[in-house]
């Protein structure tokens, strides 16, 4: 199991100058920790930009440094390089890129500016250009894979789905923080224990990249709508699941203030569906 990635998340010296801020090496940390808690490997392609241009080249577009014969050869040679690999180890789970690149964009790439269009276009860079079959990631989605699993968890059956939808999230390769596998599941609580559950989930939900929600239930349940809000409130995508088929209004499936803070999906297939941008997906066999 491994990943094909850009190698200047793996040795950032291999950027151009200047380029690299301080957010871009926490997003290359954060990738890098996430393969390795899901034992992904991580194979890095080879620099097009830095084996025919050199280590200490400045920024520019494809058109401005690349276009030419001699990089169009060299790129042939490493795309065959690069199906050697595939060829001996099997399908990648992905490539892992960094937009911009003009090489190793993967939704944004910086072409060069052609028939009045901007020098930054969508799409991928020339050399990820090469694998379209392969599904691509920019490091910065890749990245965000901390889920707070927000759920009432006052029952065996409400445990046991939440336990179902956790178990489910990380065969997809997402860090899950779920409150009853963090102590938040008694119904004795003293003081001391009630201040120590509140700070750890609200850390968690500070450190989470994205929420899902449970939401089943005549009305949702009141600490479930609390961390929706803060969560809404800090920016964070929230995805709430809802399969009570019960309705709260005419258009609404939930109360309206959750439901406006959320998307709300109705089975475990369209949180998947939903979340697919910052999952890892396996390749077909």
């Amino acid at each position: 199991m491994y990943v094909l990635c850009s190698p200047c998340i793996l040795n950032p010296a291999l950027r151009a100058q200047g380029i690299t801020k301080p957010s871009d090496l926490v997003l290359f940390e954060r990738a890098i920790a996430r393969c390795k808690r899901f034992g992904i490997e991580m194979v890095p392609l080879p620099c097009p930009e830095t084996l025919y241009l050199g280590p200490d080249r400045n920024p520019g577009t494809f058109l401005e440094r690349l276009n030419t014969p001699a990089f169009s050869s060299l790129m042939n040679k490493l795309e065959l390089d690069v199906q050697d690999i595939i060829h001996e180890r099997g399908s990648p789970l992905c490539i892992l890129g960094v937009n911009s690149s003009p090489t190793c964009g993967v939704t944004s790439t910086y072409y060069g500016s052609e028939d009045q269009q901007p020098p930054k276009r969508m799409g991928r860079g020339v050399f990820h250009a090469r694998f379209p079959k392969i599904n691509a990631m920019d490091v910065m989605t890749f990245s965000q894979y901390h889920v707070y699993l927000a759920a009432p968890l006052f029952s065996e059956a409400e445990c046991a789905y939440n336990l179902s939808i956790a178990g489910h999230l990380r065969k997809n390769f997402f860090e899950v923080y779920l409150p009853q596998e963090a102590g938040d599941d008694s119904h004795i609580r003293n003081k001391e224990e009630q201040v120590r559950i509140f700070s750890e989930n609200l850390k968690a939900l500070e450190n989470a990249d994205i929420i899902v929600a449970i939401i089943d239930g005549a009305d949702a349940d009141s600490g479930t709508a609390w961390e929706m809000g803060y969560a809404y409130a800090h920016n964070k995508p929230v995805i709430a699941v809802r399969t009570d088929f019960r309705k709260a209004g005419m258009h609404e499936q939930v109360n309206l203030m959750l439901e406006q803070s959320s998307i709300v999906v109705t089975s475990r297939e369209d949180l998947m569906r939903e979340l697919a941008p910052f999952s890892v997906r396996k390749p077909s066999p």
